[in-house]
This record gives structure tokens, sequence and C-alpha cells, in this order.
């Protein structure tokens, strides 16, 4: 029987997303407001997996969130694969931080020996913390990779797996799915904590009592894996390079020469049914990496696009042209997706290509970041929500639009939002300015509000609030205690006011 490998990068969300955090700071990744992985500075602070948002800030103030991404963890792990591809192929990814491969001993003179290779390779590409076991089946090597040191591996005996797995605890047969964790709840209830006391069932009996699910844990249970490791397919090759000899060093020569090069990589992704809707534009000059950019599309690449985006990245607005000439430009699928979900309906449907054509020319001529578009994103106030996207970027929010948002006003929303709010202020009957206690009551009745400076003062015909909001009270230098409040006057205009620490601000105008 051939011996399975499975190699296991703990907290995986945390390493994909924290690219840009600086080494040695406390991370956490998000999943529908609960800490899905956390890395050991964070661990050391006192936070862990399942705890809610707020419960690990107060554990750890300084701590880093990121919102989960299973893409961009699986386009992380795709660099893990290919590395492991160069050393043996056929490797099975089974989540993003945890692949299996069979072990190729012979080749590199044992399993202890390949297990080291293996781990050289991926520290080299900055995965320290890595680890690997051996046995005769996949669940066996997986619990095995589990139990193993940083950068090592745990070797179970060939016959062995079931010795192994006698003494584990029941809970590692609960991999998230309801039914293994309804039946592993049960198996606890009725004295079997561990996998010996399980696997001593009568096979006949488990499948009489639990079903067909509850055999397969079983045979798990006991060793005898049948799980076969299905090798992944080699991706193609897509990637498209255009190499300019003589180097050249005028832009539109350039965007040029890279037409041919472009409309065959579209093509080619055609002739697979797919499209790119994010692409790694690479440029070389005078012999090294001269700069790299990666471009995201709202609906997919075109060859025009692509090319585009070449001019862009050479020739910011306001910059020279190139510097030195450019001997190579290549173009890098990093997203590709089936064609079938951007054609369009039967209908139409999508941006008329004119019009993109049209604004494409404008950016061309004002600069790239110049043209946007205006996307919503998740927040309390008008002016968090606003998200404005450079035309023919895919948006990406810094905050997620679905995730409630206590303390946020509710619709409609104003159409008029100031760039900075305006001083108002808001009096009562008496007068006196109209404030916010701690407990979020109104001090008094609005009767009189001036929303801007300068205008006249008018009469409050309705008014809504308060919705007040303890925003990063964590924070004592970010830390904003307000209130907000929809104001109408008797003139029908309607104003969002604020109040923060008795002063009254107008954030935005309803038209």
């Amino acid at each position: 029987m051939s011996r399975i490998l499975v190699l296991w990068a703990p907290d995986w969300p945390v390493l994909a997303a924290a690219e840009s955090v600086a080494t040695g700071s406390p991370v956490a990744v998000l999943s529908k407001g609960q800490v899905l992985a956390c890395s050991q500075a964070a661990r050391a602070e006192g936070v862990r997996r399942g705890m809610r948002r707020r419960d690990a800030q107060s554990h750890c103030p300084d701590l880093v969130l990121c919102d989960h991404q299973p893409d961009a963890d699986a386009r992380a792990f795709e660099e893990v694969l290919t590395a492991l591809e160069h050393l043996s192929p056929g490797v099975a990814p089974l989540r993003p931080g945890l692949c299996a491969l069979h072990v190729p001993s012979r080749f590199y003179g044992g399993e202890v020996e390949a297990g080291a290779v293996i781990a050289e390779r991926l520290v080299s590409l900055g995965i320290w913390d890595i680890r690997m076991g051996v046995a005769d089946g996949l669940f066996a090597a997986e619990q095995a990779a589990r139990r193993s040191a940083a950068q090592d591996s745990l070797i179970v005996p060939a016959g062995a797996s079931a010795a192994f797995l006698r003494d584990l605890p029941i809970d590692v047969l609960d991999d998230g799915d309801p039914e293994a964790s309804a039946l592993v709840s049960l198996l606890r209830r009725m004295g079997l904590t561990t996998l010996g006391a399980f696997a001593g069932l009568a096979p006949a009996d488990v499948h009489t009592r639990f079903g067909t699910h509850g055999a397969l844990l079983h045979r798990l249970a006991a060793g005898r894996d049948a799980q076969v490791v299905s090798r992944r397919q080699m991706p193609p090759e897509l990637t498209a390079t255009l190499s300019l000899e003589p180097p050249l060093d005028r832009v539109d020569q350039i965007a040029f020469s890279l037409r041919a090069t472009a409309e065959a990589f579209v093509t080619d992704l055609a002739d697979r049914a797919a499209v790119c809707t994010t692409v790694r534009i690479e440029v070389d000059a005078d012999g090294s990496l001269a700069t790299t950019r990666r471009w995201m599309h709202p609906r997919w690449f075109s060859a025009t696009d692509l090319i585009d985006r070449v001019r862009w990245q050479l020739q910011p607005v306001g910059a020279s042209p190139v510097g030195a000439p450019v001997d190579a430009v290549r173009l890098i699928p990093e997203v590709i997706e089936p064609l079938g979900d951007h054609s369009d309906s039967l209908f139409g449907g999508g941006p008329d290509e004119r019009v993109e054509r049209a604004v494409a020319r404008v950016q061309g001529i004002v600069g790239h970041v110049q043209v946007v578009s205006v996307q919503t994103q998740g927040g309390r106030s008008p002016r968090e929500r606003h998200l404005l996207v450079p035309w023919g970027e895919k948006p990406i929010a810094a905050r997620a639009a679905g995730s409630p948002w206590p303390g946020a006003v509710p619709p409609p929303a104003p159409a008029t939002v100031f760039d900075q709010p305006q001083e108002a202020w808001v009096v009562g009957a008496e007068g006196m300015s109209v404030g916010v206690t701690g407990r979020g009551v109104v001090s008094g009745e609005p009767t009189r509000f001036r929303p801007v400076a300068g205008a006249d003062w008018l009469p409050v015909a309705s008014w809504a609030g308060p919705w007040p909001v303890d925003d990063h009270w964590w924070d004592e230098a970010a830390a904003r205690r307000i209130a907000r409040f929809q104001v109408v006057g008797l003139d029908g205009s309607a104003w969002l006011m604020v109040v923060e620490n008795g002063r009254w601000l107008t954030e935005a105008k309803y038209d």
C-alpha cells in the first residue's frame, strides 16, 4: 500500500491575510463576527478561536482584524501546491492550508528525508510553521500532522494506524459537518470518549445504530481508511509573454507590439471557456523586473483592456515615459472564472462597450485613478459607506456591507453628503442647546435649528433619533461617542445631523 503524507499549515487564513501586517503583530481572521483563526502573538494575549469580535479586542486592544476571504486563501495556497508539485507530482489539495500526497520516499531516501526536503522548500517560501504526518491512510496521516512539531514529520509505522489512533479523543471525528458533530456529541454522551472505544464496537452494530455515515467514521477510528488521494490536474500554462528585441522605450510602441500577445492571451482562455478577472502585469527593463501590479476587472479583461492597463502602468499621469528600455511584458492570470458566469443574458447585460471605450479614453487623458465610480460598503455614517473605485476595477470594500451595523441610520440614504461635516445648532423651546445624555436620552425637545453656518434658523417640523454610536471604545485615542438625528424643517428640507460632546454637526442633506 502506498503511504500518505499530509502537510498542514496551522492558521493558514492568518498567513494568507497578514501579508501587509507587521511581523509579530497579533492578527485574527473573522468569519461571521467570530474568530476563525489567530496568530501566535494573538493567542499569547488570550485570543482564542470562536471568540466574538468584542471579546477578542478586549483581550488584545492592538489586535489586527481581517475579514475571512476563502478565495484569497485558495490563491495563496496555490503557491504551496505549485512548489510541492516540483518535488513530487500528484498533490491533492484538501482545503487551503491542508494537502496530501503519496510519499516520495524512494526518491529522497526515506519518509523522514522526504519530509525534510519538503519542509526546507516551504521555509524558503516564508512558511515557517509547516507540519507533516505520514501513515497508511489519509485520516491517520492528518491526525499525525496535527500532532507534529513545526518543520517536522510524525511517522506512523506501517500497519500501526489503529494503535496510533486508539487513544485520540473522539472529537477528532468532528470535521464541522452537522451530521458528524451530532454523532460525536452522541458518542460522548454514551461514554465513548476515545477512538479506540468507538472502534471496539462491532461494525454491524454501528451500521445498524448510526447508519452509513456512522459506519464510515467507525472505519476511520479503526484505522481502516479507504479514502483515495486523488491527484489534481496540473494547471495549464496561461501566462503570455512579449519579448522585445531590441528593447523599446516608448509606451505607444510597447502597447502596439503587445496587441497580438494580448489577443492570444484572451483567445487561449476563451478556448477553455474561461475569462480572466484578475491579472498581474510584470514589466522587465534592463534585464530585471522594473514594475509589477495586480489589476482587477468588474467583468473580464479583453485584449484592449489589457493594453490599456499596460499603458497606465508604464506611464502614469504626471510622470515621464519609461525610464529604461523595456525587455519583456508578462500577462499572468491570477483569477480565472468560467465564461458562462460572465456571459450576457438573453436580453443582454453589462455596460455598453462604447461607454467603456469612451471612459477608457478619458482615463488615458486625466489618469486612471481620476475617473471613479461610486460603490457601497459597510459603515454607520453615509461618508463611511461611500467607496470610490477607479473605473474598470473590481470594488474591494474595506467593510462588509451585509454585516450588522448597530447605530447605523435607517434608509433612505441622504443624497448629498458633505466632504466635511458642517457646524450646526439645535435648540429647545427656551433657546437652550439640545444634547444627549450618556444613556442616550435627549435632554429636550428640538424646536429650532440652523443646519449650516450662515443659514437662517428654521422651526423643526419633525425629527427622529437618537441613534447612539460608541465607536472604537477600546482605543482611547480613536474612541467616539456620538448620536445621530434626522431633522426636518418647516420648509421641507431634511438633514442628517450628529451631536458629539454637546456640539452639533450636519453630515448630509436629504434631497
